[in-house]
């Protein structure tokens, strides 16, 4: 998950991992490629500035606020969807296959900063955590109305709550007393089951919540399932993770070309073979000096591959 830290340079977001994104993508001058998670537009100017007048440049954000980061370049195409629709929009701008993909797979600084987002446990302000305003699904909705066993899940899985079933039971106990609606009740009605560190508990159960709400993972896949399709013979693929449960997901699909391992063969025990192969082994991490300047850096994962 990615820190809560503010963008002290554009008061937005600090992009992350930048010169070895723009490294992986072995940038073409006249070369078609996509930043799936443009944000506040970092990685993007950094691709466009390796473009020539001949290039392209094709960014997706679901978030509205992002689209006042659009630098006025005729070379770069906003399309304010989330990437769960890759292929779809690209066919529909009648986009040729791209020689390079990109995305950030965290929260920008911006979306915690904006307290009304209800991102943050810094802040008091409506349950909600959508990334998508245009969404109706929201955190409080998730609270208020899932089952005992659908949250003790969500917390376990998404967070990694060690107490994600005590936890589940008291939020079923406290919504027939109160609905929940904002960050500080929810913190209030709950502070008696905390375990260990308050920030960081509330910080993993808020993890948990947004990704559930965002259906995050879901999301990620169904983009990755598209990858194959809208990349050209040779095309890279870059993808920024910042949690396990992303990092697997897409470590199989580099590995096996599915998000999820695939059932070995019955009579040769043997894996359909990737359509992609991994320019780097292990993930890239964040430099010692990156670390420095940027605390979000230190649990991205980038991981690279190449179409074949």
């Amino acid at each position: 998950m990615k820190e809560e830290n503010a963008n002290q340079e554009t008061g937005y977001h600090i992009p992350v991992l930048l010169k070895e994104c723009i490294h992986a993508l072995n940038i073409k001058p006249d070369g078609v490629y996509v930043d799936c998670t443009f944000g506040g537009g970092g990685h993007s100017r950094a691709i466009l500035a390796q473009l020539g007048k001949q290039g392209r440049l094709i960014v997706f954000d679901q978030d509205e606020d992002a689209m006042q980061n659009i630098p006025n370049d005729e070379r770069l195409l906003f399309i304010p969807q989330n990437f769960r629709h890759l292929k779809r929009f690209l066919r529909l701008h009648k986009i040729p296959p791209v020689n390079g993909l990109l995305a950030d797979l965290g929260v920008s600084s911006h979306q915690f900063d904006e307290a009304e987002r209800g991102f943050s446990i810094r802040f008091d302000a409506e349950l909600d955590m959508r990334m998508d305003t245009r969404s109706s699904n929201k955190a409080a909705d998730v609270l208020n109305s899932y089952s005992e066993t659908e949250l003790h899940k969500m917390f376990e899985k998404y967070g990694e709550v060690t107490n994600a079933k005590t936890l589940a039971k008291a939020i079923v106990e406290q919504r027939q007393l109160a609905p929940f609606k904002t960050i500080n009740a929810f913190k209030q009605a709950l502070q008696g089951i905390v375990k260990g560190n308050p920030n960081k508990y509330f910080a993993q159960v808020f993890q948990a919540l947004r990704i559930e709400v965002n259906e995050e993972l879901k999301v990620l896949e169904e983009m990755l399932e598209q990858v194959i399709d809208v990349l050209a013979p040779g095309g890279r693929l870059a993808i920024i993770s910042f949690h396990s449960l992303e990092d697997r997901l897409v470590k199989n699909f580099i590995k096996y070309g599915s998000a999820h391992e695939p059932e070995a063969d019955d009579v040769f025990g043997t894996r359909p073979k990737s359509p992609l192969k991994a320019v780097e082994k292990k993930p890239v991490t964040a430099s010692v000096e990156e670390l420095k300047i940027n605390s979000r850096s230190r649990s991205a994962k980038l991981r690279v591959a190449e179409k074949i």
